[in-house]
């Protein structure tokens, strides 16, 4: 397992997208409800995937974790329960 201090490292831009490169599912935390991206199914634009992965510094949303195929962006209870069960 792999674990980066984005404090120390940020990662933004090309390295954001990177990072959900070979993921099936994306779970991004919006206050306290989550948004769900099945990527199978369908890819939404950079643009769009970029204003889920980033926060308002321009660097990946933190907590992100990577859990198989499944991407989790910042702290959602639900997402995190569905996932990790």
């Amino acid at each position: 397992m792999e674990q980066v201090d984005t404090r120390k490292s940020p990662i933004s831009g090309e390295a954001a997208l990177a990072v959900a490169r070979d993921v099936d599912e994306i779970w991004v935390a919006r206050g306290k409800t989550a948004v769900h991206v099945d990527l199978k199914t369908s890819r939404p634009p950079r643009a769009e995937l970029l204003a889920l992965l980033l926060g308002p510094t321009g660097a990946l949303r933190a907590p992100t974790l990577r859990v198989g195929r499944t991407l989790l962006v910042g702290f959602n209870a639900e997402a995190y329960t569905k996932t990790l069960k």
